[in-house]
């Protein structure tokens, strides 16, 4: 049974720092963030391969990065100049399919999720 299990959320003011992590006992894996708000869609945040190569979504370029540590078999968001537009469910998942970073589809397995609420 995969599991994926995020922490690290929780509500601050614009402009500060936080770092989600994303415990799992799936390591061979392209892994991701994604983040949802109500009423939209869920959108692709970071991404990082087998190979460690990571991409991001235009809108965190800069301030987000992701990362892991194998040894702890975890995945890490840090957020950096929060914005209250970055308010939202952040959910980690991983996976092996076809296809664009950036689709739901590619990936088998979703943790619960962590709310991040950005206040200005």
């Amino acid at each position: 049974q995969v599991q994926l299990v995020e922490s690290g959320g929780g509500s601050v003011q614009a402009g500060v720092s936080l770092r989600l992590s994303c415990r799992s006992n799936y390591s061979r894996a392209c892994m991701a963030w994604f983040r949802q708000s109500p009423g939209s869609e869920r959108e692709a945040v970071a991404y990082s391969n087998s190979a460690g190569w990571s991409t991001y979504a235009d809108s965190v370029k800069g301030r987000f990065t992701i990362s892991k540590d194998s040894a702890k078999n975890t995945l890490y968001l840090q957020m950096n100049s929060l914005k209250p537009e970055d308010t939202a469910m952040y959910y980690c998942a991983a996976g092996l399919g076809a296809g664009s970073w950036r689709e739901s589809s590619k990936y088998n397995y979703w943790g619960q999720g962590t709310q991040v609420t950005v206040s200005s």
